[in-house]
């Protein structure tokens, strides 16, 4: 299984943990990524704002690039797969706006044109469409029962005509299936649907340390020993701001937060140097395995 890999801004930066964890566990799976040259920001779900159609050809020209590569694109960030995937859904919808965004790319001196034929995955919706992946990569203790809460983040749910996975996206249940594979215990939290606040960070800084803190304790009042998610922008908020949050509600909850693929390299036998973990921020001495 062969995938052109979009890492996104913040894995080649602030989440380089969240790639070097990627790169050793997708080896372990059989997975093999090869990273789009010359890959350009995602957007962000910003871009869109200032001009959208300059957004529009950043992503189609991304896909492009995976076109030429002959490969399907998977993502492991929540709004790298949502900017991706919008601008395919938009321009496989729109011949018009195909076109128009094809001219730019040639006019910029793109060598390939947009075509819409690479599908836009992400890592978690690969591993539940192919739960094989995991036979005999997972240590007999796995987790070792370690209650997971499972917070998804929005990005990778909505809207639903565009991020949909195999279900209802108001009450996803493909992340915590995937815990139980890992030998984890999933735990419902009322926040686990929640957005983060992350793009809202500098714009409404109070709102946002609450909504972390509220995060964070709704996970701690399920009984939860660790908070895990498949997007490097959610771990980062969670993560780095997780005392700010605390002093923001009033609340003492310490709670270790997790790439995705960090979790599933813990339940495959890694250590937690292995897995990036000294480079977090919240409650590192609370993690009970690795």
């Amino acid at each position: 299984m062969k995938f052109a890999l979009f890492p996104g801004c913040v894995l080649d930066g602030a989440a380089a943990e969240a790639k070097t964890s990627l790169l050793k566990v997708c080896d372990k799976l059989g997975i093999e990524l090869e990273e789009i040259t010359n890959w350009t920001c995602c957007g962000a779900s910003h871009a869109q704002g200032v001009n959208d159609l300059a957004a529009l050809a950043i992503n189609a020209r991304n896909i492009s690039i995976a076109e030429h590569m002959g490969l399907d694109i998977m993502t492991v960030c929540n709004t790298c797969t949502l900017q991706l995937r919008t601008a395919k859904y938009r321009l496989d919808h729109d011949p018009k706006l195909k076109e128009k965004v094809n001219g730019i790319l040639k006019e910029a001196g793109h060598p390939y044109e947009y075509q819409g034929t690479s599908k836009i995955t992400h890592f978690l919706w690969v591993l539940d469409e192919h739960p094989e992946l995991l036979d005999g990569k997972i240590t007999p203790q796995g987790l070792n029962g370690l209650k997971v809460a499972c917070y998804y983040g929005c990005h990778i749910l909505r809207p639903q005509e565009i991020m949909e996975h195999g279900g209802d996206e108001r009450y996803p249940e493909y992340f915590e299936r995937l815990v139980r594979r890992l030998g984890g215990q999933p735990v419902w939290f009322d926040a686990n649907r929640l957005c983060c606040g992350f793009h809202a960070q500098f714009g409404a800084e109070d709102d946002v340390m609450k909504r972390t803190g509220q995060i964070v304790k709704s996970a701690g009042l399920a009984r939860a020993e660790v908070i895990a998610t498949p997007c490097p922008l959610c771990q980062m908020q969670l993560d780095m701001y997780e005392p700010e949050g605390r002093d923001a509600i009033g609340d003492s909850t310490e709670m270790p937060i997790l790439h995705l693929q960090q979790l599933i390299g813990l339940a495959m036998g890694m250590s937690k140097k292995d897995i990036g973990f000294d480079r977090h921020v919240s409650a590192q001495q609370k993690l009970k395995i690795g």
